[in-house]
């Protein structure tokens, strides 16, 4: 069984100093395969944020993937978001921008979806969603087939539509053709799983809510996910939201069966 933590949303800058021990003490216990990093990693980009979640991500002492997300480039260094947006990530979290996972029973696909110019709201290309097709069909029979973006691909209430991913309608299309089970994402600080229906066969849509920031939304507390995946389709992937809850640390509040296509 693969087991997959779902972090997004830490905001380095804001973070909360008990709910980061009690994640680092959770991860530990859960040891698992791949730790998922869905964007908004720093507050401000800024190089001691981004210094401050790199030496988290390796107190973990797990393999990890990330992407940036829209805090992640300078907003209020001009010259910096023109000519080196990415260049404080780059240094905290290596040379990729779109970084993958190929296990066993389990592929995960990283996606750049910031851009320089949009402040917050993000966009998928034509490119990157064929070469994102593209690789889901080169997965083999028993992978798990995720891909990791910023901005949610699907929102459940009107107010949140604004923060919908730019192409996400044609890229899930082409997603879910080519294989695709799981969408993970952030942005909106809220944790939800929902499938995506009229696909033509089943896609789910992963949220996680701030992992360790002060900057939660709406009551809702600190909370990751936890993915397993037992390696044959046809299976359900269960996906555990779990919430920090004070002195207990992180508990689990939920649990989704996703279910998977053959």
């Amino acid at each position: 069984m693969s087991v997959l933590l779902h972090l997004s949303d830490p905001h380095f800058g804001t973070e909360l100093a008990p709910v980061v021990e009690a994640l680092v003490d959770f991860t530990r216990s859960l040891r698992p395969d791949l730790v998922v990093l869905s964007g908004d990693i720093t507050q401000r980009a800024r190089r001691p944020q981004f210094a401050a979640a790199r030496r988290f991500v390796d107190r973990l002492a797990r393999p990890w993937l990330a992407v940036p997300g829209n805090h992640d480039i300078a907003l209020f260094d001009p010259v910096a978001r023109l000519l080196r947006p990415y260049a404080a990530h780059l240094h905290a979290f290596g040379p990729g921008l779109e970084p993958e996972h190929d296990g066993d029973d389990c592929l995960v696909l990283g996606l750049n979806t910031t851009r320089v110019y949009r402040h917050k709201n993000g966009e998928v290309s034509a490119q990157q969603i064929d070469r994102v097709a593209a690789r889901l069909q080169q997965a083999s029979a028993a992978q798990l087939r995720v891909v990791v973006v910023h901005q949610p691909v699907a929102v459940l209430r009107d107010e949140d539509r604004p923060n919908l991913l730019r192409g996400h309608e044609h890229a899930l299309r082409r997603w879910a053709a080519a294989g695709c089970d799981l969408v993970l994402g952030g942005h909106i600080h809220l944790p939800y799983v929902v499938p995506l229906r009229g696909l033509g066969r089943p896609l789910w849509a992963v949220q996680a809510g701030t992992a360790v920031s002060a900057r939660v939304r709406d009551g809702v507390p600190n909370s990751v996910n936890v993915l397993r995946w037992g390696g044959v389709r046809g299976t359900p992937c269960l996906i555990e939201r779990w919430d920090f809850s004070g002195g207990r640390g992180f508990v689990r509040r939920s649990v989704t069966e996703a279910r998977t296509d053959r």
